[in-house]
Order: structure tokens, then C-alpha cells, then sequence
């Protein structure tokens, strides 16, 4: 059964939204309280997370952010706010999908699916481990190692990077990206693939004005050098 945690203050939705996953074999945990929801995603293990935005206490994107910090979870905004510096912002603090309310249940339903699909079923590049000065690419594993320890990369940041990693020393169009990537949706722009760059640069420690690993090609794409 897919465990589901849902931060969502408006009870009466998220009733209608539980009962419409549970024949999906969907289990969904609701917690009203953002904070409750921090401690109870700290506390026991979940498959995705649904979160809303305009929350007693804290603004959502600060929830995003914080959990992005701690986990690697699938996280699905799912928000009455749809102005597009909302959507950026989700984007840069570590949500991989952005579902505006109103919205009918069943979509809801089938991007779950869609996302957790990706998260567990990567297609690689290549079945070889390869290895940079730095990093270390295990295709079987689905991990990334920085200096001898995994990166905490969610499925789309784990497919970009590897994806550059396979093509070092060569430039990477965002399109390429696109649609190379099984974690990442035809659907998305140009921009998000720039805030999921951002994200991994952040985890390389990375200065993206002094790049040591990923290259900004003006008006192409990415390039990444060892």
C-alpha cells in the first residue's frame, strides 16, 4: 500500500481526496497542523507527500523548503495559489509537481502514480558505474555519491545530473533534458529545468558565477566538466 502524507488545513478536502485514493490502495495520514505534519513525516516513513500552501502558522513554501532539507520524498503542491512567483518559488524549494486548486480528484490520482512511477523507475543511461574526480554515478542504485557520500537528489535532480554526468565535456540543451529524462515531464519548461539546475548546485555547493561542475551555455543549455 502507497503511504500518503497530507499537510492540508481544509479538512473537508482532504476527506474527499482520502476516500477517493483508498481504492487506489492509496493510505492517506492528514495532518491539519503544518508542524504536527514536519514531526510525523520525521517520525514515520512515506511514499509522497501532498502539501498545501496557505497554512496556519507557516507559509507552505517555508514547509517545502524545510522538508527538502531532511527528505527525499516525492512532494506534490497542491494549492488555491496559482500565481506563477508561487510556483517558481515551490519549484526552487524542492516540489516536483505543482497541482492548482480546484482540481478533480482523479488527476490528482494519476499524477501520484505518474510521480512515484518516475521516483522508482528511473531509465538509465547506462548500466556502468562511472566515476569523476568527484562524483560517483550507480545507475543500479540510483545514486550519486559527492566525495564518498549520496547526494540527497530527488528523481528529477538524480536523472539531470547523472544525465550530464554520462555527457561530460559535452553541451546539453535543456530540450535534451526534457525529453531524455523519464523523471521529468515533455510538459516542462525551459525555467523549471533551470530551478532544478539551481537545486543541484545548491547540493554541490556550488557557485553558479564561478561553476566547478555545471556550465551554463548561453542560450543552449548545460555542460558538465571534471
Amino acid at each position: 500500500m502507497t503511504k500518503i502524507l497530507m499537510i492540508e488545513d481544509d479538512l473537508e478536502l482532504a476527506e474527499i481526496l482520502t476516500e477517493y485514493l483508498e481504492p487506489f490502495d492509496m493510505s492517506v495520514t492528514v495532518a491539519e497542523d503544518p508542524y504536527i505534519g514536519l514531526s510525523t513525516l520525521d517520525m514515520h516513513p512515506f511514499d509522497l507527500l501532498i502539501l498545501d500552501l496557505t497554512l496556519p502558522g507557516i507559509d507552505g513554501l517555508d514547509v517545502c523548503k524545510e522538508i527538502r532539507k531532511r527528505h527525499t520524498i516525492p512532494i506534490i503542491i497542491s494549492s488555491a495559489r496559482t500565481d506563477i512567483t508561487d510556483k517558481v518559488t515551490a519549484l526552487e524549494n524542492g516540489a516536483d509537481d505543482y497541482l492548482p486548486k480546484p482540481y478533480n480528484p482523479r488527476e490528482l490520482q494519476a499524477r501520484i502514480m505518474s510521480l512515484l512511477r518516475r521516483n522508482k523507475g528511473l531509465t538509465p543511461i547506462d548500466q556502468n558505474v562511472q566515476k569523476t574526480k568527484d562524483l560517483v554515478l550507480n545507475e543500479e542504485q540510483r545514486t550519486i555519491a559527492f566525495h564518498g557520500k549520496a547526494l540527497p537528489l530527488t528523481a528529477a535532480e538524480y536523472g539531470i545530473l547523472g544525465y550530464l554526468i554520462k555527457k561530460e565535456g559535452g553541451v546539453v540543451s535543456r530540450e535534451e533534458l526534457i525529453y531524455n529524462i523519464e523523471a521529468i515531464s515533455e510538459e516542462t519548461t525551459n525555467k523549471s529545468i533551470d530551478v532544478i539546475i539551481g537545486r543541484i548546485r545548491q547540493k554541490l555547493g556550488e557557485n553558479p558565477k564561478e561553476p566547478t561542475y555545471i556550465h551554463a551555455i548561453r542560450g543552449i543549455g548545460y555542460k558538465f566538466l571534471q
